[in-house]
């Protein structure tokens, strides 16, 4: 069930996934997702808040629209 070599195909397996998901974050960095209109972002001298309403809103549309078109 658990040999070494089904835990470390396992581990590759998730580490892709994890580099890829990375990758797919810097490139969407560089399209301007993240600094949409809509995106609170409020400074104070020792306090920074961020927070990407637009950004999830339009991230959550995205991966809906996947995962239905995977599940057909």
């Amino acid at each position: 069930m658990f040999t070494p070599d089904n835990i470390g195909k396992m581990l590759l397996a998730i580490g892709g996934v994890i580099a890829l998901i990375g990758a797919v974050f810097l490139l969407l960095g560089r399209f301007g997702l993240g600094r949409l209109p809509g995106d609170i972002l409020i400074r104070r001298e020792n306090f920074t808040l961020y927070f990407p309403i637009t950004t999830m809103i339009i991230l959550s549309i995205i991966l809906s629209l996947i995962f239905r078109l995977l599940r057909r």
